[in-house]
């Protein structure tokens, strides 16, 4: 019901920005929950962010909490994660992931799905 692509990933120098962008297409967009994962090599995929599809709430994980934001544009039907300060560790494939919800909130991680093929974000030393 819902396509995603992923794009703005790149090489970047530790304490650098990127801006990733998720573009979304399908009628129902804007009940949709997305969240950004990471799968960094070598390991499993984790949650780094979260936004309701009334774009009030939103939630991190320690790990890129006040470094990562998520935002949502439901008229253009996008949904972005600027990354800052960088720091090798964020290096990974990164997914957006939509979550089809009645209320207003973040759902659980579990319940996300329609994923992306990803983009590379690579952070040197």
């Amino acid at each position: 019901q819902v396509l995603l692509v992923e794009s703005g990933g790149g090489l970047v120098q530790a304490g650098g920005s990127l801006r990733l962008s998720c573009a979304a297409s399908g009628r129902t967009f804007r009940r949709y929950a997305v969240g950004w994962f990471r799968q960094p090599p070598g390991k499993e995929r984790e949650f780094v962010a979260g936004i309701s599809w009334g774009g009030r709430t939103t939630y991190y994980p320690d790990s890129v909490k006040g470094r990562f934001t998520i935002s949502r544009d439901n008229a253009q039907n996008t949904v972005y994660l600027q990354m800052n300060s960088l720091k090798p560790e964020d290096t990974a494939v990164y997914y957006c992931a939509a979550s089809f919800v009645i209320i207003d909130y973040v759902p659980p991680v579990n319940t996300f799905g329609s994923w992306g093929q990803g983009t590379q974000v690579t952070v040197s030393s």
